[in-house]
């Protein structure tokens, strides 16, 4: 057994941030693909948008298998496996489209098999974090730090995928996935070696039914439902916005789209994982709250693109401490929530990246067929209006937030427990 004064544990935080950047890579490489899967094979705007639906509900199937089991399987083997699952996933996204006679299905194998590991990747990486030693008042700051490694990873696939995509012809996009694959299989073999902390033994940790007595805890499942949607609906859809609803060109859309939006993510995280110490969570996110709310509908009712990417970019700065703080606040108060707490969590928050770039997308469809009438005022482009109706978690994640802050007796004060 390692003890925490004896162990290094700066091998198995590299490991973790590497493990947030292999998850940035099976969430956003996809979405930059969007518009050559549209015009190679002729998806529609529900398909593309499902295939994130597919992504993240894999995720979720996953997160409540772990439920039962994580505090059992310890976090070496979910760990290796995850990575090896995601290296294979994406050699499946650059073959099956193209040997398949139905490019859709072999698109939405490939999602499954990747999004297993990413599953796994997101209930056992941010309780191992939580479980390495750092000082009480550090603990969010910490998660947020790591974290952060999401947001530089989405940057370094972004601008390495658009480069390579604007120097080769579109059609041999699979050069892609095939290339990613090695971060996940060099993550591996990380995993395999660094020192890991033990889970919390079953006679210290808080059980799910007693965690499902307590309504905070359902105000933090809540509260991860907006958070991932909030989060994913715009980054999912940020390069198709730019082109197709700000005009913009494919290098230009996939630049100033998710670039911008994870570079201020990325700044985000930063700021709290350096000055989290000093900073109320629950006030720094209720503030991020408001801004989100206001930069979705600035996105939805944009008068030109400059404005557009403008809010496109500071969105991505408002929801950077949602999924992080959620889950410090939540570490704070049941600290002995163990692997299976986070697996809830991640569970709720899947549902959100789910349900989020779905509703989008499904609205955009409909706008773009005029049967949305009620929103005809609306002037600019199908894909604007599924963000206008999607403003609801955001604004939702600010009203739970608020009420949180009413039950003192709950101890719901970050600053105070951590």
């Amino acid at each position: 057994m390692h003890t925490t004064t004896s162990v290094s544990y700066r091998g198995t935080r590299r490991a973790c941030s590497a493990a947030l950047m292999t998850q940035a890579a099976i969430n956003n490489l996809p979405p930059l693909l969007f518009i050559v899967f549209r015009q190679q094979f002729g998806l529609s705007y529900e398909q593309l948008g499902s295939l994130v639906l597919f992504n993240f509900c894999t995720q979720l199937l996953v997160d409540v298998v772990c439920v039962r089991y994580a505090d059992k399987m310890g976090y070496r083997v979910p760990l290796v496996a995850a990575h090896i699952l995601c290296a294979v996933g994406l050699v499946l996204l650059g073959v099956l489209p193209l040997v398949l006679s139905n490019a859709y299905i072999g698109l939405c194998v490939a999602a499954v098999v990747y999004a297993i590991g990413g599953g796994f990747t997101e209930v056992f990486v941010s309780p191992l974090v939580e479980s390495l030693p750092n000082p009480p008042n550090a603990k969010a700051a910490s998660m947020a730090m790591v974290h952060s490694f999401y947001c530089w990873g989405t940057l370094l696939v972004v601008l390495l995928s658009t480069l390579l995509l604007s120097r080769i012809d579109r059609s041999r996009w699979w050069v892609l996935p095939l290339a990613w694959c090695a971060l996940p299989l060099a993550n591996a073999v990380a995993f395999a070696r660094v020192p890991l902390t033990e889970m919390i033994s079953d006679t210290r940790r808080t059980k799910p039914r007693a965690l499902l007595t307590r309504p905070a805890f359902y105000a933090m499942l809540l509260l991860m439902i907006c958070a991932g949607a909030s989060e994913l609906t715009v980054a999912q859809w940020a390069s198709m916005f730019a082109e197709q609803a700000l005009g913009l060109p494919k290098v230009w859309g996939d630049l100033l789209g998710p670039c911008l939006f994870a570079l201020t993510m990325g700044l985000g995280r930063l700021l709290y994982g350096l000055r989290g110490h000093k900073i109320n969570l629950r006030a720094f996110m209720l503030f991020s709250g408001v801004l989100c709310v206001a930069c979705y509908l600035t996105l939805s009712l944009a008068p030109s693109p400059a404005i557009g990417m403008a809010a496109c970019a500071l969105t991505g700065f408002s929801v950077s401490i949602f999924w992080p703080g959620t889950c410090s606040l939540t570490a704070a108060r049941f600290p002995m929530g163990g692997a299976t707490m986070f697996a809830i969590l991640a569970v709720f928050g899947h549902i959100g990246c789910s349900a989020g770039p779905w509703l989008a997308g499904m609205v955009a469809d409909r706008a773009e067929q005029g049967s949305l009438s009620f929103l005809s005022w609306i002037n600019g482009s199908p894909l604007q209006t599924g963000i206008l109706l999607s403003t609801i978690f955001p604004l939702a994640l600010v009203v739970i937030t608020l009420t949180l802050g009413k039950n003192k007796q709950e101890g719901c004060e970050a600053g105070a427990s951590e």
